[in-house]
């Protein structure tokens, strides 16, 4: 059974120590490490590493560096990869919570372009565009 945040926060508060809500919620947690997500995905598309990084629009250096784990993106940097690996909006989703960072909000307006943009399978100079027209900012 998956347990919502709610709940997980409510037992966390409950709970008389941490020892015992780790093991019983250590499945609730999250454990996959970015670069091991990143690789589950890539086998789920039929882009290359090298067609990844060239539509992200990132340093080649620093996108395999991602990849590999030496480095970890900004959240606008592993949006343009997601977008480079024309992921759906629920796999961006994941990409980010695994990373850490907030997953995209649609009542903001920078979120909201790029979901948007993620939806109709735009590239990062097209999201951009938009971007730089409504929130005068850019991923990657």
């Amino acid at each position: 059974m998956v347990k919502d945040t709610a709940e997980l926060i409510k037992e966390l508060d409950l709970c008389p120590d941490f020892k015992t809500f780790y093991e019983e919620n250590e499945s609730q947690l999250l454990q996959k490490e970015l670069p091991a997500l990143l690789e589950e995905l890539m086998k789920g598309i039929s882009l290359s590493k090298t067609d990844v990084i060239r539509n992200s629009g990132l340093n080649e250096i620093y996108a395999y560096q991602i990849f590999s784990g030496k480095r970890k993106p900004s959240r606008k940097k592993l949006l343009a990869l997601a977008v480079g690996m024309q992921l759906a909006p629920s796999h961006v989703q994941e990409l980010l919570r695994c990373a850490g960072y907030a997953p995209l909000y649609v009542k903001l307006p920078y979120d909201s372009v790029v979901i948007y943009g993620i939806c109709k399978k735009m590239s990062v100079p097209e999201i951009n565009e938009l971007l730089f027209r409504y929130c005068k900012d850019f991923i990657g």
